[in-house]
């Protein structure tokens, strides 16, 4: 197989640090919005609202992210890492490299 695993594993281990600090810095925004009328008016308090539901949402595609990357270790792990999940043909290196997550070919996908 042409693909660097070592590498994938460098790839894909920055990326879990970049998602558990962007969750991190993330966490204050997704709290819950206080119900204070002295505090904060209406309109301020559905922009809060709105806020809190993007970054829920942000974090749900981070959650989604890590399991992601917790199956391309396990496929590594199994040295299934880099065959298509559809097809069993080799993902190509450069859409690996793009997302080292990457489950299935281009054709499959």
């Amino acid at each position: 197989m042409s693909v660097n695993q070592r590498k994938a594993k460098q790839l894909l281990a920055t990326k879990r640090a970049e998602l558990e600090k962007e969750s991190k810095l993330s966490k204050e925004a997704r709290e819950t919005v206080e119900l204070d009328q002295q505090s904060v008016g209406r309109l301020s308090r559905m922009d809060a609202m709105q806020q809190k539901a993007m970054a829920d949402a942000q974090e749900r595609t981070r959650a989604l992210d890590l399991q992601r990357i917790e199956m391309a270790e396990r496929r590594i792990h199994d040295d299934e890492y880099g065959f298509c999940l559809s097809c069993g043909e080799e993902i190509a290196e450069g859409r690996l490299a793009l997302d080292p997550m990457a489950e299935r070919c281009i054709k499959c996908a």
